[in-house]
């Protein structure tokens, strides 16, 4: 069963390792001690806690589950269409939309917005593995 160091869960959930160790302390989130005396947090026992974190979606409904809530770093227009970059925590997502759309939303950078994705096609990737799933 895989297991993290604190510092490690503190990065898959995008928090500080002081609040992770708070979780701990506090009984939010499992840990056991190594043999090193150092706190670890089972796989299946982080996963849950980060479903269980995953806030409700502000506004309407939608059947789109991919939220990610950034900050708006670029905005290149041309005629018809604009390019929006925004930085969610690590994340680097790139939109092209109507330059109107872009317009009416107000996007400009240091504006706060949400990069929403549904798609058919995923790509999943694993760190550190080199080969893709179903190849020898």
């Amino acid at each position: 069963m895989a297991t993290f160091r604190i510092s490690e869960a503190a990065a898959l959930l995008g928090v500080s390792s002081d609040t992770v160790r708070r979780w701990v302390d506090s009984g939010r989130l499992a840990a056991e001690r190594d043999e090193h005396g150092h706190r670890q947090v089972h796989g299946a026992d982080l996963a849950a806690f980060a479903r269980a974190q995953v806030g409700a979606v502000d506004g309407g409904r939608s059947s789109a589950r991919n939220r990610l809530r950034g900050i708006v770093t670029e905005v290149i227009r041309d005629a018809v269409m604009a390019q929006v970059e925004i930085a969610a925590g690590p994340f680097r997502v790139v939109s092209l939309m109507s330059r109107q759309a872009a317009d009416e939303l107000g996007l400009e950078p240091g504006v706060v917005a949400d990069a929403v994705i549904k798609s058919t096609n995923v790509v999943v990737e694993v760190p550190g593995h080199d080969r893709v799933a179903g190849h020898p």
